[in-house]
């Protein structure tokens, strides 16, 4: 089964370009709403990272989710399109003055923490505009994921957030600076989790982390677990809204927030992956003695996850009904990681057919690259046609 295309029409637009489902974007939020509407104090803020399409944020701030921003930029984006403060959240390893000083003048609602270096310029920052920032602290759990090793962010060997022993003296040194408040808890694990079984770990770590706190008479407000839902990159059109029930279900079931506590969720992926389509135009058809490469005109420039993570993509030929044959799916880029696909199953393909890259809505259009002085590619949603 493939995706559904307005073919005809995209034959007309120069290739490559990004193709958004907005129909199943809103779906997709629509079904986290249900969800979490289930749960009192429960809120979602969308990883702006996986894509600050203008477009699709506009679409999910109307949606009502929050926005969880990794940098100045994103910030600055999430204001364009209409995100107030109050639910904007802004990690990061390494928050540089001026962002810092942009989340103090947009007075987001926290900033996640990962270090005591960091937390002192806070306060240093927040001082000198005559502001109390609000900070959560990224802890370190130590649990892994089931998930590609570049994509992990939840052990101890990674760069990200405080380690588990230093907690209690961190949150006791935050409480003596004057410009800083402690509001709540940030973990994070790692990135396209499908085994619910790593977030129940992770539940069962802050638990454990709560307990400490109490010990020590000490408590937050809030709880941030993070992201990490995972999609069915092979099944685009079988399954193209994750498991949200099981995922906050998990929450729900294994998670114990303590008397009025709200949970936050950073859902990126999860919300803007199925819904994106990479569209190329296949160049030629080189015949090899072994094998036939279906030359395309995108790139990792284009899309880098199969280079960069050798990510799996489906890859449908949306102008072709003819039998199938066997292709590697290749880009112009000159480097021999430019693959999109190896040994790949197509409806026969020719010169000039289309090419739907599916599954490509998340770490694809924001991360593109100039690369070869290649243009970057355009976006169009399905609301245009």
């Amino acid at each position: 089964m493939k995706g559904n295309f307005p073919v005809e029409r995209f034959q007309q637009l120069q290739t490559p370009f990004y193709y958004y489902d907005t129909g199943l974007l809103r779906q997709t939020l629509q079904t986290i709403n249900n969800e979490v509407s289930r749960h009192e104090g429960w809120h979602v803020h969308y990883a702006v990272k996986a894509n600050v399409n203008p477009r699709l944020l506009t679409i999910i701030r109307e949606a009502g989710l929050g926005a969880d921003c990794v940098s100045g930029g994103e910030i600055e984006a999430c204001t364009k399109a209409g995100f107030p403060g109050s639910k904007i959240v802004f990690a990061g390893v390494g928050k540089a003055d001026w962002e810092i000083n942009l989340g103090l003048d947009r007075d987001i609602f926290c900033f996640n923490v990962e270090s005591i270096p960091e937390l002192e310029v806070i306060n240093d920052l927040a001082a000198a505009r005559g502001k109390t920032a609000r900070v959560a602290f990224r802890l370190n759990p130590n649990v892994g994921a089931h998930t590609h090793a570049n994509i992990t962010t939840g052990l101890a060997e990674n760069k990200f957030g405080i380690a588990m022993g230093d907690m209690v003296s961190v949150v006791e040194h935050a409480r003596q600076l004057k410009n800083v408040s402690v509001v709540g808890l940030h973990f994070h694990i790692g990135s396209q989790i499908l085994d619910m079984g790593d977030f129940q770990a992770l539940c069962n770590r802050i638990n454990e982390l709560q307990d400490l706190l109490e010990r020590h008479r000490l408590s937050v407000e809030h709880i941030n677990v993070g992201g990490g839902l995972g999609i069915d990159y092979e099944h685009p059109n079988r399954v193209p809204i994750p498991d949200f029930k099981a995922y906050f279900d998990t929450y729900a079931k294994k998670l114990k927030l303590r008397p009025g506590q709200t949970l936050h969720f950073e859902l990126g992926r999860a919300v803007v992956a199925q819904c994106g389509s990479l569209i190329a135009r296949t160049l030629y058809i080189k015949k090899g003695a072994v094998k036939q490469f279906a030359i395309v005109d995108a790139g990792f420039t284009d899309l880098i996850r199969p280079a960069l993570y050798q990510a799996y993509h489906k890859i449908e030929n949306i102008s072709s009904d003819a039998p199938f044959e066997t292709y590697d799916v290749v880009g112009p880029i000159c480097e021999s990681t430019d693959v999109f696909a190896k040994q790949v199953d197509l409806n026969g393909t020719v010169r000039g057919d289309l090419l739907a890259i599916r599954s490509a809505g998340a770490y694809g259009e924001i991360m593109a690259s100039q690369y070869n002085c290649r243009r970057l590619p355009g976006s169009y949603t399905s609301d245009e046609f």
